[in-house]
């Protein structure tokens, strides 16, 4: 028998599909994980996303996170199935490593999320939180020294370059 081994798989699902439609995918996938000898850790629903290019004309999509132990030899059938199923649009089954297992548990201690074995969570109701880097203020003395530093080290180079 082989040894058991941590994965974590992301599936994008139609996000045009309704609710109930939705839950029935993911259960479905869960099931389908169960049946063939897995065992489902976590799953998480982060909701409805906009999509960075479209996917088969799609814009939007319903991802979903699952993290699960199984078999090495039951990840091929699993990665079959995703592709075969019409409303998964895509998704992405990576070894989840012990390092990266013991980081995020870390994380979740230092957020107060101790206890919560399985985190379910639809993303619809809960606002989002800023994701993008923070813009950097300088103030205007500090932004006259950097423009200047710019405009010095440019003419230096300009000047290596003419002669």
């Amino acid at each position: 028998m082989s040894v058991r081994r941590v994965y974590e798989t992301t599936v994008i699902i139609n996000a045009a599909l309704e609710d109930q439609d939705i839950d029935a995918v993911i259960s479905k996938i869960s099931n389908y994980i169960e049946n063939h000898g897995g065992e489902l850790a976590e799953t998480n629903k982060w909701g409805r996303r906009r999509l960075a290019y479209p996917i088969n004309k799609k814009f939007n999509g319903y991802y979903v996170h699952l993290v699960f132990t199984t078999v090495p030899s039951v990840v091929p059938v699993l990665e079959r199935f995703l592709i075969l199923e019409d409303t998964v649009l895509r998704h992405l089954t990576l070894l989840l490593p012990d390092k990266l297992r013991d980081l995020r548990r870390e994380k979740a201690l230092a957020e107060g999320k101790v206890g919560e074995g399985t985190s379910v969570s639809s993303g619809l109701d809960e606002p989002r939180e800023n994701t993008r880097r923070p813009q950097r203020e300088y103030s205007k003395p500090a932004y006259k020294q950097i423009t200047n530093e710019v405009e010095t080290a440019e003419s230096e180079s300009k000047e290596q370059v003419s002669e």
